[in-house]
């Protein structure tokens, strides 16, 4: 039994893995349709946010950079996986592309979509982010991750933590949903 569940833990970080591979574009032509899509998701994406979240909205009006994941995939069967890709927001443009990919571990079971957005509040946040090979979340900055509740008695006057990250759209079943782990890299597109 033990064999047969790391079997499938093992097939479910390959599926996603394969994934993510296939979505990789080798033309500039390509690359720019990509990131023309991501442009695109990230704004409907941060306007679902907005829309369910107006103090998101608020946050999003002081942030030195808002990093947008709209689509990310988890899952897993004991050992899981999830993987997404996104874009950086400084001032209304886009300045890189990132993918944040996390592994785990441990009793869980499922497949969920998701998006996340982040929003850094401090430029010495947004220099960890954009000067360290492979970001962690959970290491650096201090991440608040902004749940419905807590959202509702938020003030721009009361955020006071370097990075807010909101994790919104979920769709399909997977027991425990976090970002501590996360490991973001810069895309070369």
């Amino acid at each position: 039994m033990i064999k047969y569940l790391r079997m499938m833990a093992m097939i479910s970080i390959l599926v996603i893995t394969a994934g993510c591979q296939m979505g990789q574009s080798t033309s500039a032509s390509d690359a720019m349709a990509a990131n023309a899509e991501m442009d695109r998701e990230a704004k409907a994406a941060l306007q679902s946010l907005y829309t369910k979240t107006p103090q998101a909205r608020a946050l999003a009006q002081r942030a030195k950079g808002i990093l947008v994941f709209p689509d990310v995939l988890k899952a897993g069967l004991i050992a899981g996986a999830h993987h997404g890709e996104g874009e950086l927001i400084e001032n209304g443009k886009v300045t890189g592309y990132y993918a944040t990919t996390a592994a785990s571990y441990g009793l869980q079971a499922g497949v969920q979509r998701f998006g996340y957005v982040m929003f850094f509040m401090t430029y010495s946040a947004m220099n960890d982010l954009k000067n360290v090979n492979g970001f962690e979340v959970g290491v650096g900055p201090n991440i608040v991750v902004v749940d419905s509740g807590m959202a509702k008695s938020m003030t721009t006057s009361t955020a006071q933590s370097d990075v807010y990250a909101f994790i919104f759209n979920q769709k399909g079943l997977m027991a425990g949903l976090g970002l501590q782990g996360s490991k973001i890299t810069r895309l070369n597109r």
